[in-house]
């Protein structure tokens, strides 16, 4: 997806008792059309958790019959972007050539690199019936010296991805490694990204991390007494010992890592340099970006 924008964002650590939590993020909804995302970062005083740049929580969206998600090609650079579904699916190409429907469970990583340019629509047989959508689309910023890596696409399907019970809390470990698991799907820095499912009492204690956050997609939490509602991000500190427990059944993610420099960012461009940003712009605006085979007619034009 695109055109991140500035959030609303409340300092909770300026409020008693919030312990272990930095902050809390409530994101702003905003209409892709026809449905609701919930964007969380950046916001204008938090702009990374780690290497993460961008989150954005799509729906639960309800669709009729032919309607559905229909994003015209545009372009990225210098990030990766990871597409997580709960329900429903997308069907992604790409300047590469890849034609990948993303379905729940399955981790889609796009490594843009030194550029590429997809689409994310729907299935004619999709479209053609009433149907959801509910999942998760984020950036991950790239280390310096692989902002201009060629870009690559890798698709993880669901079973691939390693799961784990701890303290009777199913967990899947979607990027990195933690609670004795490594996920396989490539990183590019110390990278964390897990999925959690709580049942109202139960209790997860964070896995280490330089910098780390959870959003509530569904419930939710407290940290060391300090409430995290539904459809919040709470950045949390790299203390030992932090534990979450639900207050409610709950599906959460948790994202950190390792920090990365500054970066900036310019619609779908991202870059340590203001002068990759600016190029990249003028790249698109030329035409000089390559076509997605199989969609090459529509695009998103450069905002101005």
């Amino acid at each position: 997806m695109s055109n991140p924008t500035r959030q609303v964002e409340h300092d909770c650590a300026a409020e008693q008792g919030c312990g272990a939590i930095e902050l809390i993020i409530q994101p702003r909804d905003k209409d892709l059309g026809g449905f609701s995302v919930r964007r969380t970062l950046p916001t204008a005083q938090r702009k990374m958790v780690g290497p993460w740049i961008f989150f954005d929580h799509m729906g639960p969206a309800e669709f009729p019959a032919g309607e559905g998600i229909n994003v015209r090609p545009h372009p990225h650079v210098n990030i990766a972007t990871v597409t997580y579904l709960f329900e429903g699916e997308i069907l992604h190409r790409d300047s590469l050539g890849s034609l990948q429907t993303i379905r729940p469970g399955d981790i889609n990583l796009m490594v843009a690199g030194s550029g590429i340019v997809h689409s994310e629509r729907e299935r004619p047989e999709l479209t053609a019936v009433a149907h959801r959508l509910h999942g998760l689309q984020l950036w991950l910023a790239l280390p310096e010296k692989d902002e201009e890596v060629d870009a690559a696409f890798h698709h993880y399907p669901a079973a691939a991805i390693p799961s784990v019970t701890v303290d009777g809390v199913p967990v899947r470990v979607m990027m990195g490694a933690a609670f004795g698991v490594t996920s396989p799907v490539k990183v590019f820095a110390h990278t964390l990204y897990l999925e959690a499912h709580l049942h109202p009492g139960q209790t997860l204690a964070l896995p280490p991390a330089e910098e780390r956050a959870v959003y509530v997609a569904q419930g939710s939490l407290e940290a060391q007494g300090a409430a995290i509602p539904e459809h919040s991000m709470a950045v949390l500190t790299n203390e030992d010992g932090v534990v979450l427990q639900a207050t409610a059944e709950s599906r959460i993610a948790i994202i950190g890592g390792e920090r990365l420099g500054r970066r900036f960012i310019d619609w779908n461009f991202v870059s340590s340099r203001k002068e990759r940003i600016e190029q990249a712009r003028q790249d698109w605006k030329a035409g000089r970006f390559p076509k997605v085979p199989g969609d090459e007619v529509e695009f998103i034009p450069l905002p101005e």
